[in-house]
């Protein structure tokens, strides 16, 4: 019994259902535990910046093919190009079977956009294409790290890494001391890690709580639609990905358990980051290609946000008696192809990107997302759990597609997942030996 307690999914899944009992009937005290959940999330972030760049410096540097580098990359941004078009495409479909806002019949000129306003002023100020490529480039390296502004520790990530294998023997003090410092960043994330049902539990604990279950019900088939729209894109997209590279996606979301369920509790999957890494390394993913595609797959490949955007933007016009033809409705397609590249892993960026997406097309009534906001947080939990799955399995494919996925590894780490510390954040050491268990999270 106790070790059953002792894994971290268990504790995780306990928690949200605590949350859920809290919420619902200690409101004023769930909405209250809002910086439980805001605090873990905080302390995760804290360590990406480090993470993402240690990773990449020391897979590149390790890789010492610059040919390679380029190579991993174009067919990451190929993959996540087409994945997540599919998956724009399948919830345009969706919602128009379904039709979910329909017979609403909302009159937007009396709709109050207030309480949309802050979303609308972030949206204004989200950078056109030419703005988002030289936001990649940081002002300074420190303002890069100090910001937290992943594409840019990305690029720096690369520049220093491709340094690196040019600098050849002379290098390889300086890779051992990244690599080492990597390692105690893991310790520290396994020390964070132990907070992930707390995190959890209170972020469910005040999404219950403050906008209740009667919002729920009135969008319940919107809803319906997001959910089973983000599992029908799992089973067959990905799961058909998952099938190609010879790990079922039944295993897929065996191993990654722990971090769907804290994803699904906080809404955010920079949460399970670091933890993402170290494990896709341990499925059998070369470290190289983890490096490289997982962080920049928060950005250009979020599936569940994809899906949402789609539906969401279609919703509005059938719930405000919008007529959108065919031709319309490609329109809104096509600029969400782009928009929805620059969404994060933060809860909350995708109805950024909606009203900014809305705003520029002037067809669709931005204060339309009123309809949204009692629900919007409810969603979120689709599109963060699609959104990491989508990522975890983009890994995995890229890595299959370029030879580096070693499959008997990935067996061993499955089956060995409930028995051994094969569920902690710690990776391998240089020698290739597991650190103590100690070290390693409540699971």
């Amino acid at each position: 019994m106790k070790s059953w307690l002792g894994r971290l999914y268990v504790q995780v899944f306990i928690a949200i259902i605590l949350g859920g009992f809290i919420g619902y009937f200690l409101p004023d005290v769930a909405v209250t535990l809002q910086p439980l959940a805001d605090g873990f999330i905080k302390l995760i972030k804290m360590l990406l910046a480090p993470v993402i760049f240690g990773t990449i410096v020391v897979g590149i540097a390790k890789m010492g093919n610059l040919k390679e580098v380029g190579r991993i990359g174009v067919r990451a941004l190929v993959y996540f190009e087409v994945v997540s078009t599919l998956a724009l495409v399948i919830g345009l479909v969706v919602v128009n079977v379904m039709q979910p806002g329909v017979s609403m019949n909302i009159d937007a000129t009396h709709i109050d956009g207030s309480a949309i306003a802050a979303y609308a002023k972030r949206a204004e100020a989200q950078p056109g294409l030419v703005g988002f490529l030289m936001d990649i480039i940081p002002t300074t390296m420190v303002d890069a790290f100090a910001k937290g502004a992943m594409l840019q520790i990305i690029l720096i990530s690369l520049l220093f890494g491709l340094a690196l294998v040019q600098a050849g023997e002379r290098a390889k003090p300086v890779v051992a001391v990244v690599d080492s410092l990597l390692d105690a960043l893991f310790r520290i994330v396994a020390m964070v890690m132990r907070l992930a049902p707390i995190g959890a539990g209170a972020g469910v604990a005040f999404t219950i709580g403050k906008y209740g279950f009667g919002t729920v019900w009135s969008l319940a088939y919107l809803m319906l639609g997001v959910y089973a729209t983000s599992i029908l894109f799992i089973v067959l997209v990905l799961g058909s990905v998952c099938a190609w590279t010879g790990f079922p996606l039944l295993k897929v979301l065996g191993y990654f358990k722990d971090e769907i369920l804290i994803t699904f509790g906080t809404c955010s999957t920079e949460a399970v980051m670091p933890r993402m890494m170290a494990k896709l390394e341990r499925l059998g993913c070369e470290k190289s290609v983890v490096g490289l595609v997982l962080p920049t797959g928060y950005t250009f490949n979020a599936d569940g946000t994809c899906i949402y955007l789609t539906m969401a933007a279609i919703f509005v016009a059938q719930a405000t008696n919008t007529p959108l033809g065919l031709g319309d409705q490609l329109v809104v397609l096509g600029v969400l192809l782009l928009t929805s590249k620059g969404s994060a892993g933060v809860a909350g960026a995708g109805f950024v990107t909606l009203a900014a997406t809305l705003s520029s097309i002037h067809t669709v009534p931005v204060a339309g997302l009123v309809l949204l906001l009692g629900v919007d947080r409810f969603m979120n939990e689709a599109r963060a759990v699609t959104n990491l799955i989508g990522n975890a399995v983009a890994t995995i494919a890229v890595a299959k597609w370029e030879g580096a996925f070693d499959r008997d590894k990935a067996e061993a780490a499955y089956r060995n997942r409930a028995t051994t510390a094969a569920e902690d954040v710690v990776p391998e050491t240089k020698a290739g030996h597991r650190l103590p268990a100690s070290t390693a999270t409540a699971s």
